[in-house]
């Protein structure tokens, strides 16, 4: 097959999507699909690059060249079609003539009005709450879970994310372009149920396929190619894996840490944000710019993980890579996360927020050896079923029947 995944960042811009949009790439290379992918040109990246048999194409939009829009490095697609990067795509699609197009984020939104002309199918992968949410995380003024989208509330919302008149653009932009996903696209694909419920989808369409983040089959080989060179403590300690934000739970994990009585090292392997803590605990311990081999290392060397997430965490790749490392994981009970644990049997799992029960449950992992071994082995056992072999062959299942309905 021909595929072509949009994806406004790639690496080696890093982030759990775009590692995301990577291994699946590499992975269907590898099964035999010919694979391209469309992302935002930034800074000092070749426009053209093949890597690991994916071809790379990196294109410049419209509202890039608005340099007051953006308040990070980082440019992100609108939620509407962009002219140039539709033009840029008319041009990829001339020279790849996909079979399959496979949108990532909003930057699916600049394909809309390629798709009839195209004749490829388009597959629309839900990695957050973008359909239901204009700053996509359902976090009602970025401090709480929302408890559901309304008019007053959306507005009030994405002004406090976004600011007034970029916020209103904003909200008013992604319902409109909802409806034309919802005609447009060929099949969703949420990665959580969690996402799939808040994107306000009906799970008995036949359009909506759950299909989750996934790991390599053997993620030890990447921790074996490598040296730690002192990168990384000595082993035996507490691991979190995340940017430094309230979203990912830091400030709940670094209360909860505080209050345990001589603890192992809390290792936080991640970028420190604006939004940071500006002191750690004594014992803690930031590692900042770690290449993914090393993290995989720290997975190894660590007594267990945490992903203490406050926000509907769709489907943390980092549970999944401590999982299938062998070590036990402290998850909220929210989001993709619950896919992931099952309480008592693979991991833990604590209510969103609680500093208390995460600090009882830390404490619990530290003292009972043979608990978190038990954990541990049941959770390696458990992350087979989100293997790259299982999850990509179930896609590749999609792909071929949305291409066989089309002849």
């Amino acid at each position: 097959m021909r595929i072509l995944m949009l994806s406004q960042f790639f690496p080696p811009l890093s982030g759990g999507i775009e590692r995301h949009v990577q291994s699946l790439s590499q992975a269907l290379v590898q099964r035999g699909h010919d694979v391209s992918v469309a992302t935002l040109l930034h800074k000092d990246l070749p426009e053209c690059e093949i890597v690991a048999g994916v071809r790379i194409y990196r294109v410049r939009g419209t509202m890039q060249r608005i340099g007051s829009l953006f308040t990070t490095d980082r440019q992100h697609t609108p939620p509407f079609p962009d002219p140039e990067i539709t033009l840029a795509l008319r041009k990829i699609i001339e020279k790849e003539r996909p079979e399959i197009v496979h949108g990532h984020d909003w930057m699916v939104r600049s394909f809309l009005p390629l798709k009839r002309w195209s004749r490829a199918k388009l597959v629309r992968t839900l990695h957050d709450c973008e359909l239901a949410c204009a700053q996509m995380r359902f976090m009602f003024k970025d401090v709480q879970l929302c408890e559901g989208p309304g008019l007053g509330k959306c507005i009030a919302c994405a002004a406090h994310h976004y600011g007034t008149v970029k916020g209103l653009v904003t909200l008013i932009s992604n319902q409109g372009m909802r409806q034309f996903e919802m005609n447009f696209v060929d099949a969703f694909i949420p990665v959580s149920r969690a996402v799939a419920e808040a994107n306000q989808f009906d799970l008995r369409q036949p359009t909506v396929h759950i299909l989750s983040n996934f790991v390599p089959d053997d993620v030890t080989e990447e921790a074996e190619q490598v040296s730690p060179n002192g990168h990384l403590p000595a082993p035996g300690f507490i691991l979190q894996v995340g940017d430094l934000v309230p979203d990912k739970g830091i400030n709940v994990l670094l209360q909860a840490y505080s209050h345990l009585q001589t603890p192992p090292p809390l290792v936080l392997i991640g970028r420190k944000l604006a939004e940071s803590p500006r002191a750690l605990p004594q014992g803690a311990v930031l590692i900042e710019n770690l290449p993914h081999a090393l993290v995989m290392e720290a997975w190894k060397r660590c007594l267990f993980g945490t992903v203490a997430s406050t926000c509907l965490d769709a489907s943390p790749t980092v549970t999944l890579e401590a999982m299938a490392s062998g070590r036990a994981v402290i998850g909220s009970r929210l989001g993709g996360i619950t896919d992931q644990i099952a309480d008592r049997e693979t991991g833990l799992l604590v209510e969103p927020g609680s500093a208390p029960e995460l600090e009882t449950a830390m404490a619990q992992l530290i003292m009972d050896n043979k608990l978190r071994e038990r954990l541990g082995r049941a959770a390696r056992e458990r992350v087979k079923e989100f293997q790259a072999s299982n999850i990509v062959a179930r896609l590749e299942q999609i792909y071929g029947n949305l291409i066989h309905d089309n002849h």
